[in-house]
């Protein structure tokens, strides 16, 4: 499990939320009394569900118990947060109004399986929506595959720290049909944001937050592995007068049950 650090992830918190904001404000459940977050983070994002839903129970779950530590400091009686690994949850048949998970589900191999029992938990009229990063797009691997010395430590590390070669996330069409087949009506679209990151290495230090984690963590000597990246990304991502601009393609899906 890949280490995080939620002031890291921070960094750039207004980016990171603004998908979340229009995957929420294309959700079509308008009363709801049980609401869960899957992937919290640090619980910022989470806490709007609360202010969308007052009537609802919101949970945030997440695999990371810093995530979870500091996204306690938004507990309420409505709120909560609760330490779990994403594909062991099943929640029961019928009982959440909304489920959301927010760039959350790259992280999780096998969740093409874990939708549907997601699907069944939705009530009548509930919402299960999603984003994520389209599949591929990993700048901080891309940096390191064409360099065999750290592909290959990383490789025989990858069974204790998860680094990946390829992405779990599928295309929109297999969303549409499996979650169409579970009995929702699936609205999905793709955006690509460009982000225009201000400071030195900035893609580096948002990808320090996210995608490079599991590969920082594997490695004894990861400050020199980590030069090298930033070396790459910058020349791929070139300093402007205004700041870096790094395009970010993601992918929706929105499956009600009418």
């Amino acid at each position: 499990m890949a280490s995080w650090d939620p002031g890291q992830y921070n960094r750039f918190a207004e980016e990171r939320a603004r998908p979340f904001h229009e995957l929420v404000a294309r959700i079509p459940t308008t009363a709801a009394v049980a609401v869960a977050d899957i992937g919290c983070g640090p619980g910022d994002m989470t806490a709007t569900l609360a202010e969308r839903w007052p009537d609802a129970a919101v949970l945030g779950l997440d695999s990371s118990p810093d995530m979870i530590a500091a996204a306690e400091r938004f507990r309420s009686p409505q709120l909560r947060f609760q330490l779990a690994d994403a594909s062991a949850w099943r929640p029961q048949r019928g009982s959440l109004d909304v489920i959301v998970a927010n760039a959350s589900l790259q992280w999780v191999d096998d969740h093409a399986t874990l939708l549907p029992a997601w699907a069944a938990a939705l009530d009548d009229g509930g919402t299960l929506a999603f984003q994520v990063p389209i599949a591929g797009h990993d700048p901080g691997f891309a940096a390191i595959a064409e360099r065999p010395h750290w592909a290959g430590r990383l490789r025989g590390a990858a069974a204790v720290t998860g680094p990946r070669s390829a992405s779990p996330v599928l295309d929109a069409e297999e969303y549409v049909r499996l979650l169409s087949t579970a009995g929702l009506t699936v609205d999905a679209w793709q955006t690509t944001y460009y982000h225009v990151l201000p400071g030195d290495d900035p893609v580096f230090e948002w990808f320090k937050g996210t995608g490079l984690r599991p590969y920082l963590d594997a490695l004894d000597d990861a400050e020199a592995f980590a030069e090298e990246v930033r070396a790459e990304l910058r020349a791929r991502f070139p300093r402007e007068p205004f700041g870096t601009i790094l395009p970010f393609p993601r992918l929706f899906v929105v499956a009600h049950r009418a």
